[in-house]
């Protein structure tokens, strides 16, 4: 029996090849669309949690902070949580290791009447206060120090960054919705035009007792194919497009940085998935009104 079902199926696809070709394509182009979504909001929220594994919070002292206080200051930012270890900076050390940065422009500080930086202290955190809302936390009760003049950690980049990672996600989340509705609306509408060509031959395997069962089965299976090959071309041309962007991207922009990648193979399975149960539900909504009017 499935034998037959499947080879009802092929013969409907070999039929109407152009209103499968449609569905299929548009499967696809929805696929790469929403895909292009997730591949962003993969690769940046890497970028992101690698930011924040070697994440420091830098804490710079009033000028006239007494040197008697620093033991007493790193002490109090030590015992909070969160708290990996405290580093503290003199403004002398400082400007040595700026010195050592800029030797190539070490005209622009030879005439400095005195040292410009403040004392500062270099903290880094444990693993698990790296999330974003307890980088704030933190910083907020360094900052309510008296003798800490200013705090940074990046936080203006980090916050534009997390706004644009919601923003594409979001972006995604619509797309991926609308583009699922057209894809199975599409679906829905080829399906129904094969049904009317056929109109008078499930008439006819009605009437000799054919159940619904029997004549529904073949176009689901039609439905699954045409929407597997749509997500398989859709997830090709991706990857295609993706390898070629990369391969055109000069390597040391992201060598030692992070590296970009593609979708895995759990996650390509799962649009596959996807594409067939938009295919199936098409062909559900299609066949359950058909067959009330037959």
């Amino acid at each position: 029996m499935i034998p037959l079902f499947f080879k009802h199926a092929f013969r409907d696809i070999s039929k109407n090849k152009l209103l499968n070709a449609v569905s299929a394509i548009t499967i696809a182009f929805s696929v790469i669309i929403t895909g292009s979504f997730i591949l962003f909001f993969i690769n940046t929220t890497d970028i992101l949690n690698m930011w924040k594994k070697g994440i420091k919070i830098m804490v710079y002292l009033y000028p006239e902070v007494p040197g008697e206080m620093i033991p007493e200051i790193q002490k109090k930012i030590s015992g909070m949580y969160g708290v990996q270890d405290v580093r503290f900076i003199s403004k002398g050390e400082a400007l040595y290791i700026l010195k050592e940065q800029m030797k190539r422009q070490a005209s622009l500080l030879e005439n400095l009447r005195e040292n410009p930086l403040p004392d500062a202290f270099e903290i880094r955190m444990i693993p698990s206060s790296r999330p974003w809302e307890k980088i704030e936390s933190l910083a907020a009760r360094i900052d309510e120090i008296p003798q800490v003049e200013e705090i940074e950690y990046g936080q203006k980049w980090l916050t534009r960054f997390s706004y644009i990672i919601k923003v594409f996600k979001l972006t995604g989340y619509a797309f991926g919705i609308l583009f699922f509705i057209a894809s199975v609306f599409i679906v829905a509408n080829t399906v129904r035009l094969v049904l009317y060509t056929r109109r008078e031959e499930i008439e006819i395997m009605r009437l000799i007792g054919a159940s619904d069962g029997f004549i529904k089965v073949p176009f689901y299976i039609e439905c699954v194919i045409q929407s597997a090959i749509g997500g398989i071309i859709g997830i090709t041309i991706l990857y295609l497009v993706f390898v070629s962007v990369l391969s055109n991207v000069e390597q040391g922009v992201t060598s030692g940085f992070i590296n970009v990648r593609f979708f895995s193979f759990g996650i390509m399975s799962l649009i596959l998935l996807c594409s067939m149960i938009t295919g199936w539900l098409g062909c559900y909504l299609s066949l359950k009104h058909f067959l009330k009017t037959v």
